[in-house]
């Protein structure tokens, strides 16, 4: 990764999003397109994919802790920020969906066998809709990193996956949000995909005093811009690397 890098910073040019084919994380060399995407009439998918609304999203899905009978275990946080184009221009009424490992570092998913407990009280799934302001809102429980096949003794940095629907599904993007200071960041193929430096800072959400609650909750802020030089990195298909990556690895 660090030749890579190094290969990038000499080139002088600028790569602001994850590359598809990176050697490092070993499944990109699989997954990435090699042939000419299969061409489909964009109203046609619309007869079949899901239909979203303000009215079928319940505030209460922005609280990923009282989904169940129990609190879960973990840090609980806040995490909140605004959806923005280009030009610094709200994005509102946007579906923000959110997906996570618990504070052990599992998914709620049978593919996810590692060893680490699964938490009754934390599933790990939220949607919310952004408001007037294009700012969008969750509750929830810090999770953990967790291990993978892509090499020996690999470990993803904490995280939390991001989607974003547009105007209609066809529009979807999918990214991943990180925390400050993770010691993981220099190790992981994923988050050093986007070679250049200030593109990954993209992905990090900062923490905030002011947003921390007294004895509650801690506070971060990350905000997601959609077109634009200082696009947030996507990552495609990423949010199916754990299980997609593990049976590459095998």
């Amino acid at each position: 990764m660090a030749a890579i890098t190094r290969a990038y910073e000499e080139s002088g040019a600028a790569e602001v999003q994850p590359r598809r084919d990176y050697p490092p994380y070993r499944s990109s060399l699989l997954r990435h397109p090699t042939k000419d995407l299969q061409h489909a009439d964009p109203e046609g998918v619309e007869l079949w994919a899901p239909c979203f609304g303000e009215r079928d999203v319940d505030p209460l899905e922005a609280d990923l802790t009282v989904q169940h009978g129990g609190e879960p275990i973990g840090e609980r946080m806040v995490v909140t920020g605004r959806v923005l184009d280009g030009e610094g221009r709200p994005v509102r009424r946007q579906l923000v969906e959110v997906w996570q490992a618990n504070a052990g570092g599992r998914y709620v998913h049978k593919r996810d066998q590692h060893p680490a407990p699964l938490d009754p009280n934390f599933t790990g799934v939220g949607r919310c809709i952004t408001d007037d302001d294009g700012t969008y809102r969750f509750t929830t429980i810090k999770p953990g990193p967790y291990p993978w096949r892509n090499h020996h003794n690999a470990w993803r940095p904490a995280h939390i996956h991001f989607s974003l629907f547009g105007t209609d599904f066809t529009q979807r993007v999918v990214t991943q949000m990180y925390f400050p200071g993770d010691p993981l960041f220099a190790l992981d193929p994923i988050y050093q995909s986007i070679v250049d430096p200030r593109a990954r800072e993209r992905l990090v959400a900062t923490y905030d005093h002011e947003l921390t609650q007294h004895e509650w909750a801690t506070g971060y802020r990350w905000d997601v811009v959609l077109t634009g030089s200082l696009r947030t990195p996507l990552e495609g298909d990423l949010d199916v690397e754990r299980t997609e990556d593990e049976e590459a690895a095998r």
